[in-house]
């Protein structure tokens, strides 16, 4: 082992200790290393003050928090989630569906309460003040093709709807069929009985008058073919007053009664449809188109009536 007069050999400098006073006035203030303290409010000390540049520090704040990125499984997860999301409906959507909800056990119109008839009004308020095209005339093609009466307060169809009720005769379809390359109109009304169908059609030609009006003049009526439909199937009883009546009976009378008329619905079936001419001038009207979009078309006529329409093959036809 080295003796104590063996270390006492190596040169050692002697140390100095500055006193006090002195360490403070070179003391380093947080803030001379270019590092931001919230701590100290001094100010810095230039490097000529230590005799030579030091070196500076500069802090880099991660954008990711303290736990690391997010992994990328869940993020994926997350951008699934919200892609799924229900889309729910607009409000112009909603009161479609309700406008044409109110129309239930109506008639088109006939049979509408005066509740159910101001309800109706208010939706139809609603809808034309959200009308998504201003000028219907300047968008001919939406106008275009088959549009399916729904509901309407329009005297003349009324009445016309009123003797429909006939017993075993109802009107299956009223439409109105727009052609704007030729500025053509057809209204068409479709009836069924117990063995046939047939129409009545009036073709018109239409002038553009405003952004939304339309001058129509009716050319011609048409009176269609009868078209025989499916066989009437005669049941074996029925009940009458809490008693079964058996219609057996009657089967061979029916089956007469039914196979005479098919023959004669089968020889005007041959017959083309009977058009009639018209020439009166007086036969015009104007309609004023207040609400239309792809699928659904609003509009207004002579005496303040109303008419709604549905594209045919719109999902608003669907119960």
């Amino acid at each position: 082992m080295a003796s104590v007069s063996q270390l006492n050999q190596f040169p050692c400098k002697t140390c100095s200790v500055v006193p006090p006073r002195q360490q403070s006035k070179l003391s380093v203030p947080p803030n001379s290393i270019g590092v931001p303290s919230r701590f100290s409010e001094g100010p810095k000390l230039s490097t000529r003050q230590f005799g030579k540049a030091r070196p500076v520090f500069r802090v880099r704040v991660a954008d990711d928090d303290e736990w690391g990125p997010e992994p990328v499984g869940e993020r994926s997860a997350v951008a699934v989630a919200e892609e799924e999301a229900p889309v729910e409906p607009s409000e112009t959507a909603n009161l479609k569906k309700a406008l044409v909800d109110s129309f239930y056990g109506t008639n088109r119109g006939l049979k509408a309460s005066s509740e159910t008839r101001a309800e109706i009004v208010e939706l139809i308020t609603q809808l034309e003040a959200q009308n998504p095209t201003p000028a219907p005339t300047e968008a001919l093609p939406l106008l275009n093709g088959k549009w399916i009466l729904a509901y309407t307060s329009f005297p003349g169809v009324l009445t016309l709807l009123s003797r429909g009720t006939l017993p075993l005769v109802k009107i299956e379809e009223i439409s109105q069929t727009i052609d704007s390359e030729n500025l053509t109109v057809q209204n068409s009304v479709q009836f069924a009985g117990p063995l046939t169908t047939t129409s009545i059609t009036t073709n018109a030609k239409f002038e553009v008058r405003s952004p939304k009006r339309v001058q129509i003049k009716f050319e011609e009526g048409i009176i269609g073919t009868p078209q025989l439909t499916d066989s009437i199937v005669v049941p074996e009883n029925v009940e009458f007053l809490g008693q079964k009546i058996d219609l057996t009976p009657f089967k061979g009378l029916i089956t007469s009664v039914q196979d005479t008329a098919s023959s004669v619905v089968k020889t005007f079936s041959n017959q083309p449809p009977l058009k009639i001419p018209i020439s009166n001038n007086n036969a015009q009207s104007w309609l004023l188109t207040t609400y239309l979009d792809g699928e659904l078309r609003i509009s207004r006529g002579d005496a303040g009536s109303v008419f709604v329409l549905i594209k045919e093959g719109s999902s608003l036809l669907t119960p």
